[in-house]
């Protein structure tokens, strides 16, 4: 179960069992149950007596409604499940997200929401008058609320997000849907990233998108502060949302596409990547017949731009640092070292992994997904560093990159902008996790999901930034969620913790478990049977039982 893997490079070969049609439909696109009420799992192994607290989890769960199926694993509703654990014992719960698409789906008995791969129409049997309006009301589209990415936290409230000017409240304790919640009637943002950022003092930070309101588009980072929840008053914590500063599109009708950003203790980055949302076409995608996951382009001969933000001030760093086109939905982390800014970042070379996200392509068995998906581009963890020092009579030409524990470039052009080339750390990983109390600092170890032959991540890695080797945790025929490190109590290095993963399997004599790894040796420490389904699942965040700021 256990392997240690010396090289820092992972080869796109599959190995070991090949998967049919039907096991990827049963892991990936089988409609999920409830647990409503909490489950005793059974532990193999011993839990850490000092592990205390809740892991939420968020993700698609429920992929048809009546008769009708969702085109995309994106577009399945959202089904949140929790894993508590409390004196070496791990209980589980689940509900369906009740955000107001699930509820109006479930009374009509059929998808009545547009998804992201799903362009839902009106009845032709309505009359002409009806169906006008209808069409007329998706030129600005009110977006889905069914919010299944991630489970993030404003002051003391915890919500289930995704990228949308809507999110939906929810309990932490019993995973009752509190209400909807719009970001709009609090900071004019048509979109928002589900993976904010939080400090040391619990303030969250986190950067959307405006599109229409006063003003040009812009992209806008907020910050929410940790004591803004008002429980008493039954305030929310948005109200006390605070706007740190304002970024223009570079192309007004053609925003970049972001799911995350990066933080530093001074400094906010922000990827404005060649990976694009076509206004127009967004406008006009119902009238067309086409989806908003159409709506996004990627433009390989353009340039990546990396803006650089004093969070403090709000002001931008003035030099022009830019790249090679890439997309990039993850960073890992970020920091800053003798005068510049590291950041590592999970980069693509093409747009294909959202087309490779279609249920009809996630279903397929092994030899048939590498056949038709000979074109998906590999996941590369790649290291970009930018100097603050430059000016206006730094030396045309030269590397401005003085680190000595990296191969990262900044060069220095004629026209006084900045040239970055990237250092290669890693290939075949996704879903990265780092200890979050290294969160904007330097740090030293990384861990994700390992994609090498297809997707479906079939392995859990620790990378070494240092050695630049890893060590992997695999089990045949499983499939391990994101993992998610807890830090040991007063712990001093960077590894001294846990690493936590759900894990599921189409083998009906291998049930689902709550995975418990040792974060230094990536060894196995306890594994929680679960006794009630449970399914894959996208991104989440550990609430310690003990007040204190989470990590995500």
């Amino acid at each position: 179960m256990f392997r240690r893997a010396r090289g820092a490079k992972g080869g796109a070969v599959h190995s070991g069992r090949t998967h049919t049609g039907k096991d990827m439909q049963s892991i990936f696109a089988k409609n999920g149950t409830e647990t409503p009420e909490p489950v005793s799992a059974q532990v193999k192994g011993a839990v850490p007596s000092w592990l205390q607290g809740t892991l939420l989890r968020n993700g698609p769960g429920l992929f048809s409604v009546g008769s009708q199926r969702y085109n995309h694993w994106f577009d399945g509703l959202s089904l949140i499940h929790s894993f508590t654990f409390k004196d070496g014992e791990v209980t589980y719960r689940s509900k369906f997200l009740k955000s107001e698409t699930f509820k109006r789906n479930i009374k009509a008995d059929k998808i009545v929401v547009s998804e992201f791969g799903t362009m839902i129409y009106p009845d032709p049997c309505r009359n002409i008058f009806s169906r006008a309006f209808t069409h007329l009301s998706n030129i600005i589209p009110d977006f889905t609320d069914n919010n299944l990415i991630n489970i993030i936290r404003y002051g003391q409230d915890y919500y289930a997000s995704s990228e949308v000017n809507y999110m939906n409240q929810i309990d932490p304790n019993n995973l009752d849907t509190i209400g909807r919640v719009n970001y709009r009637n609090h900071i004019a943002l048509n979109l928002a990233t589900a993976h904010p950022h939080y400090d040391e003092e619990g303030n969250t930070y986190n950067m959307g998108t405006a599109i229409m309101g006063l003003g040009r588009p812009k992209y806008v980072i907020f910050k929410v502060p940790a004591n803004a929840s008002d429980k008493e008053n039954k305030m929310l914590a948005l109200k006390k949302v605070q706007q740190v500063c304002s970024i223009p599109f570079r192309s007004t009708l053609f925003p970049s596409y972001f799911h995350s950003f990066g933080m530093t203790e001074n400094y906010i980055v922000f990827v404005e990547q060649p990976f694009k949302l076509d206004i127009v076409r967004l406008a006009t995608a119902y009238l067309r017949g086409v989806n908003w996951g159409s709506c996004l382009k990627y433009d390989e001969n353009d340039i990546t731009l990396f803006h650089i933000i004093n969070r403090k001030t709000g002001k931008a760093v003035h030099t022009r640092f830019y790249g090679d086109a890439l997309v990039v939905f993850h960073h890992i982390n970020a920091y800053e070292d003798k005068g510049h800014l590291v950041f590592d970042l999970i980069c693509y070379k093409n747009s294909n992994l959202y087309n490779m996200f279609y249920i009809e392509n996630m279903t397929q068995e092994t030899e048939g997904f590498i056949q038709s998906n000979k074109a998906f581009s590999l996941p590369v963890c790649k290291r970009f560093v930018v100097p603050l020092d430059v000016h206006k009579d730094s030396p045309r030409g030269s590397n401005m990159v003085t680190l000595m524990d990296t191969t990262a470039r900044a060069v220095v052009q004629e026209d006084g902008t900045v040239y970055c080339t990237p250092d290669v750390l890693f290939e075949g990983l996704e879903l990265p996790g780092i200890n979050y109390n290294f969160n904007t600092k330097k740090y030293r170890y990384f861990y994700g999901s390992r994609l090498e032959w297809t997707l479906h991540p079939n392995k859990i890695a620790k990378f070494d930034i240092v050695t630049r080797k890893h060590i992997e945790w695999h089990q045949e025929n499983c499939f391990p969620s994101e993992p998610v490190f807890v830090a040991s109590p007063g712990a001093v290095e960077e590894d001294d913790g846990v690493i936590l993963s759900s894990v599921v399997s189409p083998d009906p004599n291998i049930s689902p478990f709550m995975l418990v790894l040792n974060a230094k040796t990536m060894e196995e420490t306890a594994r929680a049977s679960i006794p009630a389904p449970v399914h894959m699942d996208l991104h989440g965040l550990f609430i310690p039982a003990a007040a204190s700021p989470p990590g995500h």
